[in-house]
């Protein structure tokens, strides 16, 4: 039971961070949406680990490091802004 808690939260997250970029709430560089994207597939990465789901896992580790490194390039982009 906990683990399907765990598992429609991080799928919820990732759902709701696409609605939010579809209708125009978010932007593809928006941090807020980049996070909310990182967190919700890295929930669902030790999920899929944990239950030993390997396609699952690889999906969702790749959905994380793509959020994270978009969102490192958001930040970098913003820290030459400042300087």
């Amino acid at each position: 039971m906990l683990t399907q808690l765990i598992q429609i939260s991080g799928s919820l997250m990732i759902l709701i961070a696409f609605l939010l970029l579809q209708t125009n709430k978010f932007s593809v560089d928006s941090w807020k949406y980049l996070i909310i994207n990182f967190i919700g597939a890295s929930v669902l990465a030790v999920n899929a680990f944990i239950e030993q789901q390997w396609g699952f896992l690889l999906l969702e580790v790749v959905w994380a490091l793509v959020s994270i490194t978009a969102l490192g390039k958001v930040f970098l982009r913003r820290k030459k802004q400042i300087v």
